[in-house]
Parts: structure tokens; sequence; C-alpha cells
């Protein structure tokens, strides 16, 4: 039975955001003790997005009158899967389980 790294994507809503490092920050920590105690092993951390026309990483957040969208990317290595279906649906029951009502994608399933 083969482990699995399974990365998922999701948007956090932050209110009262001054800059974009800031909300980063905010949702970083909010995700985190969510996570917390349950799930604790699951990696959090800002998503980022190529430019089109530069191809630099840019922070995968928006924040326009004070509230701002973030894009966090979260990675949770699921040991002795049956298949990578199973690691996919064993991730999300985990972190969703954690994170209630927070709209969740999974974008990236490897084989350790």
């Amino acid at each position: 039975m083969p482990d699995y790294l399974v990365v998922l994507e999701s948007a956090w809503t932050i209110r009262d955001a001054n800059s974009v490092d800031d909300a980063i920050s905010i949702a970083i920590s909010e995700a985190g003790k969510r996570l917390n105690p349950k799930a604790k092993f699951v990696e959090v951390e800002a998503g980022y997005l190529s430019c089109p026309y530069c191809e630099e990483e840019l922070p995968c957040t928006l924040v326009v009158a004070k509230t701002a969208l973030v894009g966090i990317k979260m990675e949770m290595k699921v040991y002795k899967a049956d298949s990578e279906e199973h690691a996919r649906r064993i991730a999300l029951s985990t972190i969703g389980k954690a994170l209630r009502d927070i709209p969740l994608e999974i974008i990236e399933v490897e084989e350790l």
C-alpha cells in the first residue's frame, strides 16, 4: 500500500485586512487554529500564482475595501492508502471536518 502527498487549495475570506501580507498571515493563522489539534499534521502556506506575462510568482491574494480573499495551499501525507482516489477522499474528509464551510479543491496527488 503506497503513501501519497495530497495538495489542496482553499479560499479564505478575511475582513479588516490592511495589506496583502496582513491578510495572508491572518488566513494562515486562522487555518492553523482550526486544524489544530485534530489535523495538526497538515502543512499550511500561502498560495501563489504565476503571472502570465513575466512568469513571476505572485501571492494568491486580493484585497478590496479592507476585505481579502486569500488562496491557501495545504499539504497532507496520507499513509497506506489503497489508491490515489482513496488518498484524495481521506485528505478531503480529514481537512474538511476541521474546516467546515471552507471551499476545498484537490490540486495535486503525488505518490511518495
